[in-house]
């Protein structure tokens, strides 16, 4: 039987490459000299720091557009809250999204049953897995599912006949 799977990935690389390209901008800025103002990446979690909320909103602008540049989707990141360090210094913790989580899982799996798709779709960990009888029906439903979610980036791989 044909099937293919839903995923949310990432190239840890691109971050990486875009996380230097941003601390090399700030670095050479004039708004930026004698700060404290970086980015520091671990995993698919990024810290900015700044020297207050204004530059840290200014490193993020220059993340969001690195990010944009080396065609990772903005939808994936996720801004935590502003925490204060010592003295005015500030930092804030982001995350890039990997991954199906087991809600939007769902509402994916009530999307193609709600539209009487012939396709069987199941959760296995982070994956959606479709499964139907002809190749013509999960076409369908791949399209059925980039329309409706909108809320993170999904790629539709492993499609086998």
């Amino acid at each position: 039987m044909p099937s293919f799977d839903i995923v949310s990935e990432v190239d840890k690389q691109e971050i990486r490459n875009a996380v230097d390209q941003v601390n090399k901008e700030v670095s050479t800025r004039f708004d930026f000299k004698g700060s404290d103002a970086r980015v520091e990446q671990t995993e698919y979690e990024l810290y900015v720091y700044a020297d207050d909320e204004f530059k840290l909103s200014q490193v993020t602008d220059i993340l969001v557009t690195k990010f944009t540049k080396r065609e990772i989707d903005v939808r994936c990141i996720e801004h935590g809250n502003v925490e204060k360090i010592s003295g005015n210094k500030v930092r804030r913790k982001t995350t890039v999204k990997t991954g199906v989580e087991s809600d939007l899982a769902k509402k994916i799996i009530k999307l193609l049953k709600d539209n009487k798709l012939k396709v069987q779709a199941s959760i296995q960990g982070e994956v959606v897995r479709v499964t139907g009888a002809k190749r013509d029906v999960l076409q369908e439903a791949i399209q059925l599912v980039k329309t409706s979610v909108t809320e993170q980036p999904l790629q539709f791989r492993n499609f086998r006949d």
